[in-house]
């Protein structure tokens, strides 16, 4: 098999490092000073907790779709807000009818990729990874990707790209990819807060605030997919609903403790890496927070905390000087939001 792989972020660098330790034809494709520090250096990957273990790899990278000769799938691994004009241009210059695999959080890639491709397999990524400068990626977990199919007849190339990724980091097949995918966005509603308070940037003023937010913005997620009739999918690397309730309706006093052990796995998501470490200004809000908050609204779950934190966000990452709030600052507009005490 021959894969290319669009977009060599923290995701994309993972997939294309892990595959090239066991492949051939892997090739990363990105431009500009990414594309010439890959050719330069090669990628450095490491475990959370084993920095000393650091692992180089060459990669194979190109500038171009159109300078890797046929392959049989196109990994698109660039986030949600340059999914389409990256569709666009991947429909231009590919050939033939190859298996492209859509790796971003939510749902938003699910309406985009099938106008442009009739081949669509869709990937939820159950780990974190980031960048610690360019080239050098650090990760929770050596994977899982969960992968699965919207569309039917695509279960012989599912089950042949399952076996492909296997090989080199863990990767299942499901035929509830809905599920996976709307469980890990529960996840991702953590994004938006941790990101609006520094998290990692700045010391907790206070935990008990900090949980209280974060617990509940989770389970009122929860709430949301159990009205739409999602059930859990469970992976070994996510908190289970049964945990995030019990944080988030328990008495400190009884779950504090776990609560700490979990924060202290935690890194800087995504959205903070955009927002707070390359300061671009531009993230996944609306196509994470933003979706979710339309589906509550959709089927009637009253959801306080996330619809503090969205508006908050709104405002605070639209200015050009972006300095992080305060857990207090937080819980101030999630009262005035649900009339809380």
């Amino acid at each position: 098999m021959k894969i290319a792989i669009i977009g060599a972020g923290a995701i994309g660098g993972c997939l294309g490092g892990w595959l090239s330790e066991k492949y051939d034809d892997v090739y990363l494709i990105d431009q500009g000073e990414v594309a010439k520090n890959l050719k330069k250096k090669g990628l450095t990957l490491y475990q959370q907790g084993m920095e000393s273990e650091k692992k180089k790899i060459q990669v194979k990278v190109v500038d171009r779709l159109s300078d890797v000769k046929d392959p049989d799938v196109i990994a698109i691994a660039v986030k949600n807000y340059s999914l389409e004009a990256v569709a666009k241009s991947v429909k231009a210059e590919m050939k033939g009818d190859p298996v492209i695999l859509g790796l971003q959080n939510g749902v938003l890639n699910q309406s985009i990729l099938p106008e442009y491709f009739k081949k669509v397999i869709f990937g939820v990524i159950e780990f974190n990874a980031w960048f610690d400068e360019p080239c050098v990626i650090g990760y929770q977990n050596k994977g899982p990707f969960v992968l699965g199919c919207i569309a039917d007849g695509l279960q012989k190339e599912l089950g042949a790209l399952q076996g492909y990724m296997n090989g080199a980091v863990e990767t299942v097949a499901t035929d509830r990819i809905r599920d996976a995918v709307y469980c890990k966005m529960i996840i991702n509603l953590t994004n938006s807060y941790t990101t609006l308070v520094g998290f990692k940037y700045r010391e907790i003023s206070s935990l008990p605030l900090f949980k209280k937010v974060l617990s509940n913005s989770m389970y009122e997620g929860i709430k949301v997919l159990q009205a739409m009739g999602v059930e859990e999918y469970k992976t070994h690397n996510m908190p289970t609903w049964s945990k995030i309730k019990a944080s988030a309706t328990l008495p400190d006093l009884i779950t504090m403790g776990i609560f700490k052990k979990n924060l202290a796995k935690m890194v800087l998501s995504s959205m903070a890496q955009d927002i707070l470490q390359r300061k671009t200004g531009v993230c996944e809000l609306e196509s994470l927070l933003g979706e979710f908050i339309r589906l509550a609204d959709e089927h009637k779950v009253p959801v306080p905390y996330n619809k503090a934190v969205y508006k908050l966000c709104k405002e605070e990452f639209a200015k050009r000087d972006f300095k992080p709030l305060t857990e207090e600052q937080v819980w101030k507009a999630v009262k005035q939001v649900a009339g809380s005490k």
